[in-house]
């Protein structure tokens, strides 16, 4: 499973490539306003600190000003992943980019219907919104794991299932059991996927005793 960092946050996309864990960055609307930065300049610096796709998102609702808004963004950097909608609007844009070879992260995907449109529109990802569905009592995990095994059914579709809306390291843990491909995380889930009582324990116990030995290795 690729994991992809989901922050506007300079700093925290610099920590969390430097982990060696992450393989993309994603934004949306809401996390380039927290940032307070130029939208074009953010996608910018965010592309210099890591290779991998950086999903950038359109804000028009019409399929013709998405297209020129994705030809801006294109233009920023090669990695830049054009972020679009799911809506007839935004799966037009999407069929359009697709032919042209861009890659693109089709978003705010809440059924197997919708994935179907996606993966028919040529989307290089889907991101279905776990988290999202879990909060008003639907299975999130149940959403991925239907699309996942209706893409199997036509190898011909190369749509990556996204796993988004990610709210703890078990719906990370689900999505790699169910076969997503992708999840985009917050930098907080990431780190809390290492995190267990008895690794710090054991590690603590190790450290005790091999100061009983008196020995350095450098």
């Amino acid at each position: 499973m690729k994991f992809f960092i989901d922050t506007g946050d300079i700093a925290e996309i610099r920590q969390a490539c430097e982990s060696g864990m992450v393989d993309g960055v994603t934004t949306n609307p809401s996390l380039v306003a927290n940032s307070g930065r130029d939208f074009k300049e953010l996608i910018r610096e965010i592309c210099t600190i890591t290779s991998g796709p950086v999903s950038a998102e359109v804000l028009a609702m019409d399929a013709p000003t998405m297209l020129k808004e994705a030809e801006v963004l294109s233009a920023i950097a090669d990695n830049v992943c054009i972020k679009l909608p799911l809506t007839v609007e935004g799966l037009k844009a999407c069929k359009v980019l697709s032919s042209q070879g861009i890659a693109t992260n089709v978003t705010l995907c809440f059924s197997v219907s919708q994935a179907l449109l996606a993966a028919k529109a040529g989307a290089t990802y889907v991101s279905p919104f776990m988290g999202r569905l879990d909060d008003v009592s639907e299975s999130g995990i149940q959403l991925i794991a239907d699309i996942v095994n209706m893409y199997r059914n036509y190898p011909e579709l190369n749509t990556q299932v996204l796993a988004a809306s990610i709210r703890s390291p078990l719906h990370i843990v689900e999505a790699a059991s169910v076969g997503a491909h992708v999840a985009t995380l917050p930098p907080k889930i990431l780190y809390q996927l290492y995190q267990h009582p008895l690794t710090d324990k054991g590690l603590a116990g190790f450290m005790k005793d091999w100061e009983k030995t008196g020995q350095k290795l450098v």
